[in-house]
């Protein structure tokens, strides 16, 4: 009864506990913060490119969405 007791109220708090999601954010190439989703465009060695911050295996990524960027 008692290990049953001590089970419940670990469980009770483990319920009310607050997790905090982790920062999540990439890199530009000038040193700017992006957010996860953010979408900019990057011109590497001269190849230009549309690209979206991402998450893989934990870790933030650019994805190459498609070559060339659009123009505003």
């Amino acid at each position: 009864m008692r290990i049953l007791l001590m089970s419940l109220t670990l469980l009770a708090s483990a319920s009310q506990a607050q997790v905090k999601a982790p920062d999540c954010w990439c890199r530009g190439s000038s040193g700017e913060r992006f957010e996860m989703g953010d979408v900019t465009c990057f011109t590497i060695s001269g190849r230009t490119f549309t690209a979206q911050c991402q998450m893989s295996l934990n870790t933030m990524m650019w994805r190459e969405l498609s070559e060339g960027c659009l123009s505003s």
